[in-house]
């Protein structure tokens, strides 16, 4: 079992940056996938981005490519999420998610949830 602990969150201009953290906990193999997700009111999850545990595989999504940037750090068992250039259309609660097996991109290949982040960015 692994438990994910979200934080970083919070209110920016848009142009701002935001970094949100991961702390992962449990039983954490070498093939186990973190990804981060959003969502926004009245919209579908999306996936933002997801990197493999090992740090060899990194993946985004074209709406954040050049902006956001994840990384994690295998001692702390912590990932992260730099968000730079946020924009008004950024707002959603992030949630991390980790996977062992399944697509990427596919929320529902995720087996373990945080309880989720609000960011919001204003214009």
């Amino acid at each position: 079992q692994v438990q994910l602990v979200e934080s970083g969150g919070g209110l920016v201009q848009a142009g701002g940056s935001l970094r949100l953290s991961c702390a992962a906990s449990g039983s954490i193999f070498s093939n186990f996938v973190m990804g981060w997700f959003r969502q926004a009111p009245g919209k579908e999850r999306e996936f933002v981005s997801a990197i493999t545990w090992s740090g060899s595989s990194i993946y985004y999504a074209d709406s954040v490519k050049g902006r956001f940037t994840i990384s994690r750090d295998k001692a702390k068992n912590m990932v992260y999420l730099q968000m730079n250039s946020l924009k008004p259309e950024d707002t959603a609660v992030y949630y991390c998610a980790g996977r062992y097996s399944g697509s990427y991109t596919v929320a529902s290949s995720y087996e373990y949830w945080g309880q989720g982040t609000q960011v919001t960015v204003s214009s």
